[in-house]
């Protein structure tokens, strides 16, 4: 269900695809994080690490009223406070859709399904 904002201007819908696009591609600027994981885990809990053209499949939008929750399933460098990735995740994320969008985001919800080590030889 797109998220409808009501100016004097008119009537903008955002669909819930273009949110979770803005918000998995906020994601990718924060120190730690290796990528986007697929929301559904592969069978043995391998996870599958999204490209860029799929950053959605990773990001799960809910719109309740005016309010938006996202969830964001990531996967984190090898050698990084988790807490700390996941923090700066959410802060990004939040702080991008209500400056870029003008959503009010109630809640930002980070899933680390991965660790991942890069720089590998």
């Amino acid at each position: 269900m797109p998220k409808v904002i009501v100016t004097e201007l008119g009537k903008i819908e955002i669909a819930e695809d273009v949110i979770a696009m803005v918000a998995g591609h906020a994601a990718l600027d924060c120190y730690g994080l290796v990528g986007m994981a697929s929301r559904k885990q592969v069978k043995d809990s391998i996870t599958e690490l999204l490209g860029r053209e799929n950053l959605s499949r990773g990001v799960q939008v809910r719109t309740e009223g005016d309010e938006v929750i996202v969830d964001m399933y990531i996967i984190v460098s090898y050698g990084t406070r988790i807490s700390e990735v996941a923090h700066n995740v959410m802060d990004k994320v939040k702080y991008t859709l209500q400056n870029y969008l003008g959503l009010k985001v109630e809640q930002v919800n980070v899933i680390v399904q991965g660790v991942r080590v890069t720089g590998e030889r």
